[in-house]
């Protein structure tokens, strides 16, 4: 007798199996997909809209700054930072209207070094990415620059933003 509910339970079980093949679980993503910003897309994002998230770059790699919003958000310490790529800044550790760029031409070596640092330590180990600069994955006439590496983002394609 017990026999007979386990054989049934074998038939069972094969036939879940034989069909386990039609029937394809998809995985849910972690998250958002990343995005490509202009600078104009980024402005909107520079803290002074509460209905919005805070976004800023560096190193053209922009992050989701929003739950630092003391130090990013309107009228905040850093607020200058936000809503643009601001990687020399970040370098330069300056809130100077000029160095709100994206621009290292002259950066010395010891500021390169810092920048690398703050982007590694603080940007990539606090804040979620969201997407890349326009900048960072295009070249000047607007076709993909085929040396870019999403080291950042490993799920990112540059396929999927066109």
């Amino acid at each position: 007798m017990a026999a007979l509910p386990l054989g049934f339970l074998l038939v069972i079980l094969q036939a879940l199996l034989c069909f386990s093949d039609d029937v394809k679980l998809k995985p849910k993503p972690a998250s958002k997909p990343v995005r490509l910003f202009t600078e104009e897309d980024l402005k909107n994002y520079n803290g002074h809209d509460e209905g919005k998230p805070v976004y800023m770059a560096v190193k053209g790699v922009v992050f989701d700054v929003s739950k630092g919003k003391e130090f990013y958000g309107k009228g905040a310490p850093y607020n200058a930072l936000a809503g643009k790529d601001c990687t020399r800044a970040v370098a330069k550790m300056s809130l100077d209207p000029e160095d709100l760029t994206h621009d290292t031409t002259g950066l010395t070596e010891e500021q390169l070094q810092s920048l690398e640092s703050v982007f590694k330590d603080t940007y990539k180990a606090k804040y979620p990415i969201v997407g890349y600069t326009a900048r960072r994955i295009l070249n000047e006439d607007g076709s993909p620059n085929k040396d870019f590496k999403p080291e950042d983002q490993p799920n990112f394609s540059i396929k999927d933003e066109f």
